[in-house]
């Protein structure tokens, strides 16, 4: 959780601003001047809705959140319990594909919302058990979708730090889910899918720190990102232990000294699911 609270000042910073211009652009078309009712898959803790609350973008209608962790969940309900009194929040702790099996051909949302989810799942066998919560050509904005590049500054070892990016890549791409290139392949997976493609721009994550240190707590999510590396290949036969593990060390040790920049690519996107014209 704290990892989730830490990330949403550099998912504030990545987001893009285009994709998220032209989404809420989009949003009232879409509710048909009434209250938009907005469904977030894999929500958190509820950063997305404080943001889509802070940024202008909802002051009334439905925010319907699932996320599978019930501690998340409880995050958010802590979180969100100040929201303008004419949005709704309904939260449930819940896998989203019962949950879209569930509400499948019983309601529908005008905008589904994906924060940093896509490339945890397989695409091509998701998107079509999403598309029935929506209306025909009902919007879907797919943010932060991982894409092909975690990088780590400053160099320790140029040779192994490639090998422990590709390593942990290959992770990702031997999960069974949307992989370490999930951003660039969702172009061609929504069209196959029978969706549309309305507006698409880089979400790179770039932390640093300034002359006062790391901004809010990215320290903290720094040190997080560097642990989920170790957990991922820790124990990887193509990686030598002790080597490795003095790699991480140098890595929390260049987060102590403010030094550490990392740079993660990913794409934002907004589409019309199947039905519409765009």
């Amino acid at each position: 959780i704290r990892y989730l609270a830490a990330k949403k000042t550099v998912d504030d910073r990545a987001l893009n601003a285009r994709v998220w211009q032209a989404m809420a652009a989009a949003l009232p078309a879409a509710a048909h001047g009434r209250p938009p009712r907005v469904l977030e898959l894999g929500a958190g803790i509820g950063t997305m809705a404080e943001r889509l609350v802070a940024w202008g973008v909802l002051a009334d209608g439905v925010y319907t959140a699932v996320d599978a962790s019930p501690a998340n969940i409880a995050a958010a309900r802590q979180r969100l319990a100040q929201l303008p009194a004419g949005l709704r929040l309904e939260l449930e702790a819940i896998d989203l594909y019962a949950f879209a099996a569930r509400e499948a051909g019983r309601r529908t949302w005008d905008l589904l919302i994906a924060n940093a989810l896509l490339d945890l799942l397989d695409v091509p066998a998701t998107l079509p058990r999403l598309w029935p919560l929506l209306p025909p050509g009902g919007l879907f904005y797919f943010t932060i979708t991982f894409d092909g590049a975690t990088i780590l500054q400053p160099t320790i070892d140029a040779a192994f730090d490639a090998r422990v990016e590709a390593l942990y890549h290959e992770t990702m791409d031997t999960r069974g889910s949307g992989g370490s290139q999930a951003g660039r392949r969702l172009f061609a997976q929504v069209r196959q899918a029978g969706g549309t493609v309305l507006a698409a721009g880089s979400s790179d994550w770039v932390v640093f720190a300034g002359p006062d240190g790391y901004p809010a707590d990215e320290a903290a999510f720094l040190r997080a990102i560097v642990d989920m590396m170790h957990a991922a290949l820790a124990g990887h036969p193509a990686l030598d232990p002790a080597r490795f593990a003095a790699w991480i060390a140098q890595r929390h040790a260049q987060i102590d000294a403010g030094e550490l920049v990392y740079i993660a690519h990913q794409l934002d996107m907004l589409g019309r699911a199947p039905g519409r014209k765009p």
